[in-house]
């Protein structure tokens, strides 16, 4: 009963992300994560609506993801709010520092998922939108919308 773990599982997506900011750059990371959480994850039990990225002390760190208690978990099961720390090469540490302070920038969780079996989440170096922005968005996709059913409707007639 062998399993394909090459296959990319989603866990979790940020969907407002890109609603809510301009991304400008994405990367993948890992997670120092415990038993349980990793259960809860393969699950689903896990929230990014609020989540974002800091960098501490040259190392970075995933703040107020919740990721739920595992309900077959014991009394060591992990704490749901934690900050969990993420894997990252030095040198991209360093370019997403640099790049937060200098430009404004923040660093904004889109999707967790699994690749070969670990936990990874996907990034965002983003910039946040304004109301204007956002009416401007949706504006722009039921625009694109309306005529994508007018041209239907010539098709059928």
């Amino acid at each position: 009963m062998a399993r394909d773990i090459s296959t990319n599982r989603f866990a979790a997506q940020n969907r407002k992300a890109r609603h809510d900011f301009f991304i400008e750059d994405t990367l993948d990371a890992g997670m120092v994560l415990t038993g349980t959480e990793v259960k809860s994850l393969r699950l689903g039990r896990v929230s990014l609506a609020e989540a974002f990225a800091v960098i501490r002390d040259g190392e970075a760190f995933l703040v107020a993801c919740t990721i739920e208690p595992y309900a077959q978990g014991n009394r060591a099961n992990h704490a749901p709010a934690r900050d969990r720390r993420l894997l990252l090469h030095a040198r991209e540490i360093e370019r997403l520092r640099q790049r937060t302070e200098e430009r404004g920038l923040a660093i904004v969780p889109l999707r967790l998922y699994f690749k070969e079996g670990r936990a990874k989440v996907e990034l965002a170096l983003a910039r946040g939108r304004n109301f204007v922005d956002k009416r401007q968005s949706m504006a722009d996709r039921d625009a694109k919308r309306e005529i994508e059913r007018a041209t239907r409707r010539g098709e059928r007639e």
